[in-house]
């Protein structure tokens, strides 16, 4: 099966519903896309298709055949991208475990909606869960973002 994997053209060889997630972390090592609940819940897991957020251990990988898979990984080479730069300034990460599924569902919400609301932006986060609680600066995360992207555009 051939995907288009952070922008690169790659092929792998598994079963056709084999969560994306394995298929990320085992086959080919990435390991920034965390594995949460298994069961599309807690969004520990999410990644982009075609700049959608999706839960990638409930997503087939044939799912993802001709779409474009984004992980944490592909969504900046340094971190710069204005969501992981806006998170740090935020001081958001505690324990950290959630982080990359959070970061790609706010970067999926951003570039859909410049403008969030607070309303949108917890309708948009809802699966995504925070043990170390810290939704308001999530919060202050995403629109601080908002208004750097909408600055460099």
């Amino acid at each position: 099966m051939k995907l288009t994997l952070n922008g690169k053209s790659i092929s792998v060889d598994v079963a056709l519903d084999t969560p994306l997630l394995w298929v990320l972390r085992d086959t080919l090592g990435l390991t920034g896309t965390k594995f949460g609940c298994g069961q599309a819940l807690c969004g520990a897991c999410t990644v982009h298709l075609d700049g959608v957020a999706v839960r990638s251990c409930a997503t087939p990988v044939s799912a993802a055949q001709g779409k474009r898979v984004t992980t944490i990984e592909g969504l900046s080479k340094n971190g710069e991208h204005p969501v992981q730069v806006a998170w740090e300034k935020a001081d958001v990460p505690q324990c950290g475990y959630c982080q990359s599924g959070q970061i790609m569902s706010a970067s999926a919400l951003l570039a859909s909606n410049p403008h969030p609301t607070d309303a949108e932006i917890e309708a948009a986060m809802s699966g995504n869960i925070c043990r170390c609680g810290t939704y308001n600066q999530i919060r202050e995360a995403i629109h601080s973002a908002a208004k750097n992207l909408r600055k460099e555009a």
